[in-house]
């Protein structure tokens, strides 16, 4: 059995039209929802093995601030294609992980993580900011999985466990 949690990054700032794309920090609330849900993941023993993540700095401040704040203390791969990756190419990535993980994190961007999570399991949900998908697998391996092999255990959202 695998389990996939699949972490979009928290919200992130505006207020610098000058940086690009790649470059853009977390907001307030991002600083905010990005400790809750690695908090909630501790709680919830959702806790990864390795985590894979987008290299922009949104991502990078989620993945870091999540972590830190579950008390993870998984490796972290800055990964590249990640940014700006569909479904296909996230895909291709997940598939590569080492068996030895049986959970595992990828942090990034929509709307590529909403077609990942739709292309595993067959179920369309919107992935607000700071959103986390956990997604069983019932496979030995990584490169096993294949389209709609997933099965979508929750959604999580920020507002929602910072609620309760």
């Amino acid at each position: 059995m695998k389990t996939l949690l699949v972490l979009r990054h928290a919200k992130s700032s505006w207020d610098h039209p000058h940086l690009s794309d790649f470059e853009r920090p977390l907001n307030a609330r991002g600083e905010k929802s990005a400790p809750a849900m690695g908090e909630f993941m501790r709680l919830k023993d959702l806790v990864p093995d390795i985590v894979f993540a987008s290299p922009a700095k949104r991502a990078r401040m989620t993945a870091e601030k999540a972590m830190a704040s579950g008390g993870f203390d998984a490796e972290i791969v800055f990964e590249e294609g990640i940014y700006g990756a569909g479904a296909n190419s996230l895909l291709y990535i997940v598939s590569g992980i080492d068996n030895d993980h049986d959970t595992a994190m990828i942090v990034g961007h929509n709307p590529g993580f909403e077609m990942l999570v739709h292309a595993l399991t067959g179920e369309s949900r919107h992935m607000p900011t700071a959103a986390l998908a956990v997604i069983d697998f019932d496979i030995e391996g990584w490169s096993e999985i294949r389209q709609n092999s997933g099965s979508l255990r929750g959604l999580f959202i920020p507002r929602e466990i910072m609620a309760s």
